[in-house]
């Protein structure tokens, strides 16, 4: 005799005799009836391999896509590379050393900016970039940084005793 595990006969009760039954997990109800029809469950989603670039317009100045006759600048083909400009170099390790000084791994964009404003960067000119949602504005070489100037600043009580 072969050990087969034990199943429990089945209830015979009027209850379950014309019940609907019990959906599983995937949505179909259980039945042993055979296979079930194929459901289509994606998304009806556009088709995004035929579209082409942003119009005029809608464009930034920011993008980096790459398309025919649009190459890497020398800028950025040497960086990716591996071999930094000096100002790219100082800028990575004036963040760096800003992760070490404030114990954080990823700083915020606020902070990326006040790191470029104690290196010395002014907004002097006009921006390259057509931002629809904001307003450009300039200000002289010798602007302070404003990034540290709030009273009760440690930074600020440091220079004024110094």
């Amino acid at each position: 005799m072969k050990d087969r595990p034990h199943t429990p006969p089945r209830s015979s009760s009027s209850e379950f005799q014309g019940a609907e039954q019990p959906e599983r997990a995937s949505g179909f109800p259980s039945s042993s009836s055979g296979p079930q029809p194929f459901v289509e469950r994606r998304k009806a989603q556009r088709d995004r391999r035929g579209t082409s670039a942003p119009s005029a317009e809608a464009t930034t100045g920011l993008e980096r896509r790459r398309g025919p006759g649009r190459r890497l600048t020398d800028f950025l083909k040497a960086a990716e590379e591996g071999q930094m400009s000096q100002e790219q170099f100082l800028f990575l390790m004036a963040i760096d050393a800003f992760k070490k000084a404030n114990n954080v791994m990823y700083p915020t964009w606020t902070d990326v900016l006040e790191v470029v404003r104690l290196l010395g960067y002014r907004k002097t000119q006009p921006s390259q970039l057509k931002l629809h949602n904001a307003e450009d504005w300039v200000e002289s070489a010798d602007a302070p940084t404003n990034v540290r100037s709030k009273p009760g600043h440690p930074e600020t009580g440091r220079r004024e005793a110094a």
